[in-house]
C-alpha cells in the first residue's frame, strides 16, 4: 500500500468576510498541495467562522437589537451551496488536484437555518460528501440547527475510505459506530476544542475504530475579530483558540503534532497497511464485535 501525505491546515477564518475565507483558503491549499500532500483538511466551521466569544445578544427569555445585527452579518457570511463561493471551493481542489476537506457555515438555499458542516470535495471539483452537525453544544444551538443524521456515510476514494464528524459529534457513540460499520479508514475530525482532554479523545477513537484519526482545529485571536466586536470579548484571553490539530495512528500513536500556539500546516504520512494491521488483535466490527461478521 502506498504512502498518503495529508496536510491538516490550522488557521483562522477571516471573521464575517466570506470571500476573504476562501482566498485565504485556497493560499493555504497551494502551500499545502506544493508540498506534496494529497488530502487537506481545515478546520470546524473554517469557511463562515466558529464566532467564540460572540452572544448573538441572546439570554434565555430575550434577544437584542444589536444581537440581531450581529446575526445577519454571520448569516450573510454563511455558504449556500451551488453559489459562486461554493463553486470557487471544488475550483480550489480541482486546481490542486487534492481531497479537500472544510468545515463549514452552510446556509440552506430552501430556508434560513445554518448548519455546523463538513464538506468533502474531490481531485475533480465534485462535491462528494457533506455531513451537518447532528447536535450542536451548548450555545451553538442558538446559531445551528441539527443534522438528520441521513449524511453519516463513509466514502471510497483511493486514499482509502474516508468519513467523520464534527467536534463534540465524536463524543456520540453511536455515530461513530456508523462509521465503523463502514471501515472508515480516514476519519476526519475537524474541531472547535482546545482542551487537552481533546487529544485523549483523538486517541481514544484512533484505538477504538482501528483508524487515522486526523483532527484539525483553529488558532484563533481576539485581534482577528472586527473592530466592532472588540468590545463584547473583552475579559476574555487574546489567545481564543490555541489549536492542537494532531494526527493518530490506529494503534493510537501519535503520528503527527499536537500543534499549538501557532497557525501553521501539520504534515503526516499514511499506510492503510497499518489500519490492516492494527485490526490483528481488535476490529470493533469483527471479532470483537457482538454481532459478528
Amino acid at each position: 500500500m502506498p504512502t498518503t501525505k495529508i496536510a491538516l491546515i490550522q488557521a483562522a477564518s477571516v471573521l464575517f468576510n466570506l470571500e476573504a475565507t476562501i482566498e485565504k483558503a485556497a493560499s493555504l491549499a497551494h502551500e499545502a498541495a506544493e508540498n506534496g500532500a494529497q488530502l487537506l483538511l481545515f478546520p470546524e466551521a473554517f469557511i463562515g467562522g466558529y464566532p467564540r466569544g460572540l452572544s448573538f445578544g441572546t439570554v434565555v427569555g430575550s434577544r437584542s437589537a444589536e444581537g440581531r445585527e450581529q446575526w445577519l452579518a454571520y448569516f450573510r457570511n454563511a455558504l449556500v451551496m451551488g453559489s459562486p463561493a461554493a463553486e470557487r471551493l471544488g475550483a480550489i481542489a480541482r486546481d490542486h488536484g487534492a481531497y479537500l476537506a472544510l468545515g463549514a457555515v452552510e446556509r440552506s438555499p430552501q430556508g434560513n437555518t445554518l448548519y455546523c458542516s463538513l464538506l468533502v470535495f474531490s481531485p475533480q471539483g465534485e462535491l462528494l460528501h457533506r455531513h451537518r452537525k447532528l447536535k450542536p453544544t451548548a450555545a451553538e444551538r442558538i446559531i445551528w440547527g441539527e443534522g438528520d443524521g441521513s449524511d453519516l456515510q463513509v466514502m471510497d476514494t483511493p486514499l482509502g475510505r474516508m468519513g467523520g464528524l464534527i467536534c463534540w459529534e465524536n463524543y456520540m457513540p453511536l455515530a461513530r459506530m456508523v462509521l465503523y460499520e463502514q471501515n472508515v479508514q480516514l476519519y476526519l475530525a475537524p474541531t472547535a476544542d482546545q482542551r487537552e482532554s481533546w487529544q485523549a479523545t483523538l486517541r481514544h477513537i484512533a484505538c477504538e475504530g482501528r483508524c487515522y484519526v486526523l483532527g484539525c482545529n483553529q488558532f484563533v485571536t481576539r485581534e482577528m475579530y472586527p473592530e466592532q466586536y472588540q468590545g463584547e470579548l473583552k475579559g476574555l484571553p487574546e489567545v481564543l483558540c490555541r489549536g492542537g490539530s494532531a494526527v493518530f495512528g490506529p494503534l493510537g500513536e501519535a503520528v503527527a503534532g499536537p500543534l499549538w500556539d501557532e497557525e501553521g500546516i501539520l504534515y503526516a504520512d499514511i499506510n492503510l497497511d497499518e489500519v490492516a494491521k492494527s485490526k490483528l488483535d481488535f476490529d470493533v466490527v469483527g471479532h470483537y464485535g457482538w454481532r459478528g461478521e
